[in-house]
């Protein structure tokens, strides 16, 4: 689940970051693809709360499917019905493939990781690492490509077999 941010001083900084993060993430991802085994592909996936039941999922998919040809009227009820439910958010994966082996990584969660301090997708409050922010306010590119590269590597350290 993506992190909950109600202070907008976080939220600011975290708008600051999460692209540049985002690009050096799939960069360094690139970079540590060209020296490994491992074959990557990218993938959009719907991500849904915890503990969804497949029951569930099943009905809210069969909902958004009906409100694409659904009258006004129909797609109120539609949206109505949807607002009770636990909806899912878009997240984007990298699908890692070596011989039988498959190994999936969430890329939001890695950009959090790289954005905010000890991120963990349990947490409630995310603090941003305000080491990435230089003192005029912007993007601190060298402390954000060090964490980056350092936080992608550990990916690919961490694999089976490696």
């Amino acid at each position: 689940m993506p992190p909950k941010i109600t202070n907008p001083t976080v939220w600011q900084q975290a708008e600051l970051l999460m692209q540049p993060a985002f690009i050096r993430v799939v960069d360094n991802i690139r970079k540590q693809l060209d020296e490994s085994s491992w074959k990557g592909t990218y993938h959009d996936v719907l991500i849904w709360p915890p503990h969804t039941t497949d029951e569930t999922k099943a009905v809210v998919t069969q909902l958004l499917q009906e409100m694409e040809n659904a009258t006004p009227e129909q797609a109120e009820a539609i949206r109505e019905n949807l607002s009770r439910l636990p909806m899912p958010h878009p997240g984007y994966h990298l699908r890692l493939q070596r011989q039988e082996q498959e190994v999936s990584v969430d890329l939001w969660d890695l950009c959090y990781q790289v954005c905010f301090l000890n991120y963990s997708s349990e947490e409630d409050v995310v603090n941003i690492d305000t080491s990435l922010i230089d003192e005029f306010g912007d993007v601190d590119w060298q402390q954000l490509e060090d964490k980056t590269k350092r936080l992608v590597r550990n990916v690919f350290v961490t694999l089976p077999g490696d």
